[in-house]
């Protein structure tokens, strides 16, 4: 950050991003050359060929390639055609240089076996004053040549500057516009747009559509990115330090190591006080406050030297308190053998501790098997219920054991075969990470001691199945998903609309796939493993319209019921099963202590790294419920209507909207859960509000300047308004509900902690960022009612940028919902 004549620059360098290159593909704009097919070699009338394009992206970095080149879906509903695809490359922003450049190639697959080249273009990813491009980039592409990445380019995506006309110097603009770097100013950028759609046409009138342009999204950062290499220093201002008042900062290689003087002085410190002297040791009042104040510290907290000597020094004294055993754990010197013996002996004889504090002896801070192994027999204290609450996280936590046959596999697996459910759900959770390279072999390992074990179960005292049964209605569950996976490839391969996809479905289903609709014998549900499933009801499922075209099937159940799932190919579910499984875990704590916010944690359990099954919940997005009625009071009126209740409304269903809505927006914000529209906000008929699709957390949003609560306008009108007595009872269950879960903080963080080696997008790019970000939600520092202040004015901050008082800041909030 440099400060000059009282205006502040701020900007990152490149060299210190460690978050992998990302963009999205938008669309391809132009029309293609039309091209007649024959149907066969004899036959010789012709049709018109309907094109399937994809896009080639491949990195090159001073002309030379770099990583694999990557490659969109396929693309036939055009035009326009429109991917709208994101593409993550696994080279990061710190690895770039400034020649670096993005190839990107549209081919044809429609041609049979000669792909058919559309054409490529290039971009550079740094401008030419060194400035990471962000924002849309509308890039020319050169008709049947392939991107070349070589430096400099024969086929750069940028309109030569003679030929640029009024068009380029608006998507200029516009450009900037987006990035908010031009102020939006509601009437005026209406009667804008209305012009410029005018001038486009007139344009593509005079120049015919000739050209074909790509347009691509390059991700946007809060401050400019400006290239620098790993490890320079920044440049020294010109005249001398001493004339001017500039702060000068200077890259210093040896920041975070240790201080071997200091390293010293603790060790010979910690050997005279190895001995008895230690024991009858009592801290004196500052120091029992300073233990204190270290044993309050979240999980994250990394003890500094002096705290580390001041918990070793009165570790005696500190047995009977069963939460300073992991902040002492964190002291001891495991590489120093007579120390570890020590603390191993001390840590058997100490107060037992809570699961909570197991799960934090579970993270990859702590490598010694004895700790690892005494976690574990905590854990052996909580139910199953419990149990399954953790269970994702115990199962990433394998990732962090010295060996495959850990203590901590060993105790899954027994813990498995004593409830089904909890076996159904460990196999998912291990068959899943089975494409995970480093660690294959390890969850392979347990999938194996599951299956042995299993097995050998004999029938139980009170009959129930034998062991081999039991497995293979677990192998089932897969096979019908792998059934499930052939059924979507041959739907999407039907051309037309989604009514035809839907004719496709229920004819397989009642025909070549009959025997799907009467199961031979009952699968576990494997979304809902105490739920029996007999087959699926043809006639009752169907295709949601959206890209990936998932299905939605009506399974019978064996108790004469039926349950709706949803099963999608081709989208990665894992982060949404962690958000819904932390959103059930939040219910479960809100329930604890009496408050029941009517949350839904629908079921969600990812099948493979690109499939899954979801809960299907009877419901509507607000959107359509907007568009069909107007507002959400009317839409509840027709399913709860009461002369004498508010807005005419039982008070049951208004108090079971407002209680979901408090519970959900403190629960997006402590998750930072992005990406929130009028489509992902779903209400039940019985005013149960609830949140879908969480492709975004921690902080992340593809959106500029999102608010800090997820509260849309037409939530707080239902309510009455902001001056309503409803609304002041929502702030009121907010609050409540907030300071409940900042009481379990150091739980839901240990929990995120044990994801950290996950593959999970979001958590994956930068675990110690993602942590911080949520343990900064919590506002650890404050108390309960201070806690109550500050989330009454994040609320309030956030509701005034919906209605008209704006101010400049609250005026790009209320753009997240349009």
């Amino acid at each position: 950050m440099k400060e000059m004549s009282g205006n502040e620059f701020r900007f990152f360098l490149s060299c210190d991003i460690n978050l992998p290159v990302t963009f999205r593909i938008e669309r391809l704009e132009g029309n293609l050359p039309s091209v007649k097919s024959s149907i066969s070699e004899f036959d010789y009338t012709t049709e018109e060929r309907r094109a399937e394009l994809y896009v080639e992206c491949a990195l090159f970095i001073d002309g030379a390639p770099f990583g694999l080149p990557t490659r969109t879906r396929l693309e036939s509903t055009g035009p326009s055609y429109c991917w709208n695809e994101l593409i993550t490359l696994s080279t990061k922003y710190r690895d770039l240089t400034a020649h670096s450049q993005l190839a990107l190639t549209v081919w044809d697959v429609s041609c049979g076996k000669d792909e058919g080249l559309i054409g490529g273009a290039t971009i550079l990813l740094f401008s030419s004053k060194k400035q990471l491009k962000t924002g849309k980039q509308k890039l020319r592409l050169w008709p049947g040549k392939e991107a070349d990445g070589s430096f400099p380019t024969t086929t750069p995506g940028k309109v030569p500057r003679h030929e640029r006309g009024e068009l380029e110097r608006l998507e200029k603009l516009m450009n900037k516009y987006e990035r908010g770097q031009i102020q939006r100013v509601d009437w005026l950028d209406r009667l804008t747009f209305k012009a410029m759609e005018k001038i486009k046409e007139r344009e593509s009138c005079k120049n015919g559509s000739s050209h074909l342009y790509l347009v691509v999204d390059f991700c946007s950062f809060e401050h400019r990115v400006v290239f620098q290499e790993s490890g320079a220093n920044f440049f020294l201002p010109s005249p001398p330090i001493a004339s001017t008042n500039e702060l000068v900062i200077v890259w210093d290689p040896e920041v975070g190591k240790m201080n071997p003087s200091e390293h010293k002085q603790l060790k010979l410190a910690r050997s005279l006080a190895r001995g008895i002297i230690d024991r009858d040791l009592k801290p004196s009042n500052n120091e029992r406050k300073s233990i204190q104040r270290i044993l309050k510290y979240p999980p994250t907290r990394i003890l500094s030297g002096d705290e580390k000597q001041l918990l070793w020094k009165f570790r005696f004294s500190l047995m009977s308190e069963k939460r300073a055993l992991t902040k002492f754990l964190r002291c001891v010197e495991w590489s120093d053998l007579q120390e570890a013996k020590q603390a191993l002996e001390l840590m058997g004889k100490w107060e037992m501790i809570d699961v909570c504090d197991a799960l934090e002896l579970l993270s990859p801070v702590f490598e010694s098997e004895e700790v690892r192994a005494y976690a574990v027999s905590v854990l052996e204290r909580a139910d199953d219920e419990e149990l399954q609450c953790y269970l994702l996280q115990l199962v990433q936590a394998l990732r962090f054991e010295r060996s495959d046959k850990s203590r901590l596999c060993h105790f899954l697996v027994q813990r498995s075969l004593r409830n089904i459910e909890l076996a159904s759900f460990l196999r998912w959770y291990v068959t899943v990470e089975l494409n995970d390279p480093a660690y294959a072999k390890r969850f392979y390992c347990t999938y194996e001691i599951l299956e042995d074990n299993m097995m050998k179960l004999g029938a139980g005292a009170n009959g129930d199945e034998d062991g081999l049964k039991l497995w293979q209605s677990l192998v089932r569950q897969t096979e019908l998903t792998a059934q499930l996976c052939l059924i979507m490839r041959d739907v999407r391969t039907v051309r037309g609309g989604t009514q035809k996809k839907i004719e496709k479905l229920r004819q397989l289903l009642s025909g070549l796939l009959s025997e799907l609709t009467y199961f031979e014998e009952p699968i576990r549900s494997p979304v809902a493993p105490g739920v029996l499933i007999t087959g699926i009801v043809p006639s009752e499922s169907s295709i949601f319209k959206s890209a990936l075209h998932p299905l939605r099937l009506t399974f019978r159940t064996a108790s004469g019921g039926s349950c709706k799932i949803i099963f999608k190919k081709g989208d990665d579910i894992r982060q949404d099963q962690l958000v819904v499984q932390m959103v059930s875990l939040m219910d479960r704590l809100l329930k604890l202590e009496n408050l029941d916010l009517h949350l839904t944690p629908y079921r969600v359990l990812a099948t493979g790294q690109d499939e899954g099954m979801l809960e299907f919940i009877p419901s509507s997005s607000l959107a359509q419920i907007l568009s069909e009625h107007r507002s959400i009071i009317s839409y509840l009126q027709k399913f709860h209507p009461d002369e004498h209740g508010p807005f005419g409304i039982t008070a049951t269903c208004l108090e079971t909207f407002i209680k979901s809505c408090a519970g959900y927006s403190v629960i997006t914000y402590i998750l930072g859960i992005g990406d929130r529209h009028l489509d992902n906000l779903l209400l039940r008929d019985d005013g149960r509000l609830f949140h879908v699709d969480f492709g975004f957390i921690l902080g992340r949003d593809p959106k500029p300047f999102p608010p800090p609560m997820k509260l849309c306008k037409e939530m707080v009108e239902a309510m009455g308004g902001a001056e309503s007595p409803y609304y002041t009872r929502f702030k009121s269950y907010c609050c409540e509900a907030y300071n409940i879960l900042r009481k379990s903080s150091n739980l839901i963080l240990n929990l995120f902690h044990l994801m950290a080696g996950s593959n999970i997008p979001d958590i994956a790019s930068d675990p110690e960022k993602g942590i911080l970000k949520l343990q900064e939600k919590f506002k650890l520092d404050l108390d309960d009612e201070a806690c109550i202040h500050f989330f009454q004015d994040l609320i309030n901050e956030s509701v005034s940028a919906l209605f008209p008082q704006m101010v400049e800041t609250i005026h790009r909030w209320a753009q997240y919902w349009r």
